[in-house]
């Protein structure tokens, strides 16, 4: 009698272990489930960075700073890792805000270049454009800088030394050909022009040399037409653009180890 009823008893509660079984099962299922969401959300938060940076740079150029807008403070370059940390903190507002200011600053300090016509400070496309014209830095068809050029350079590492922002010195030339016993083009010329304009600064230690870059342009990048001397006189010359930089998404080992990739948001 007892053991009829043991029996009975355990055959009753053998629904007990498949359901079990389930539930073991329906578990493993959703914490799958959940790990696919977890790394869609991870390439989701990478897209919106992409899209935020592309956004900002596009708006460099054409956002008015806003009313009461403060200029940034940075370290100086001997430690520059934190201010290029910080640089991706800045809306597009905030950084044409801060290359106003800085534009503000050059103009004060080269005054009396800006008034003769040999140097010009703008906000353009890329950002902040120091263009030194052939006439006040060059001798026609050489690539040393004259001796005045140094003075000059010195006021823009200056200002230049506790921000974030990269440098690229950029040659022009005319599209009148150019054949010495030193340059066989213009490609040459402009771009002798824009590295020794690079290696002054670098000599200068005012601004990190990572920096710094070089580019010869020739006379493909003009500011206003060839077509007389005071034009093709614009045309020759050599830009200091100062470029704001921006953090691109990094895969999560990287971002674990606090590794973090720049790019720069005008070059997108």
């Amino acid at each position: 009698m007892n053991h009829r009823g043991t029996r009975s008893r355990l055959n009753h509660e053998r629904w007990l272990v498949s359901y079990a079984d389930f539930i073991t099962l329906l578990f493993a299922f959703f914490v799958v489930l959940y790990a696919f969401a977890s790394a869609d959300r991870k390439k989701q938060m990478l897209v919106s960075a992409a899209i935020n940076s592309g956004f900002e740079s596009l708006s460099i150029a054409h956002v008015k700073p806003g009313k009461g807008s403060k200029a940034a403070e940075f370290p100086s370059p001997a430690d520059p890792a934190p201010a290029l940390a910080a640089a991706h903190l800045f809306s597009g507002e905030r950084v044409r805000a801060d290359l106003e200011r800085i534009r503000q600053d050059l103009r004060k300090r080269l005054s009396t270049e800006v008034a003769e016509g040999a140097v010009s400070i703008d906000l353009g496309r890329d950002g902040l454009v120091i263009s030194l014209r052939e006439a006040g830095f060059f001798d026609s068809g050489a690539a040393d800088p004259l001796p005045e050029t140094a003075a000059t350079l010195r006021q823009i590492g200056q200002s230049l030394a506790g921000t974030p922002y990269e440098v690229r010195v950029e040659g022009h030339t005319d599209p009148i050909p150019i054949h010495n016993a030193e340059f066989d083009s213009n490609w040459e010329l402009s771009s002798a022009r824009a590295t020794r304009i690079a290696r002054l600064l670098l000599e200068m230690r005012t601004i990190a040399p990572e920096r710094i870059s070089a580019a010869g342009y020739a006379q493909y990048h003009p500011l206003t037409s060839n077509d007389s001397a005071e034009g093709r006189a614009k045309n020759r010359r050599v830009d200091l653009v100062v470029m704001p930089r921006s953090v691109l998404p990094v895969s999560p080992a990287d971002a674990a180890e606090g590794k973090t990739s720049w790019r720069k948001i005008t070059d997108q």
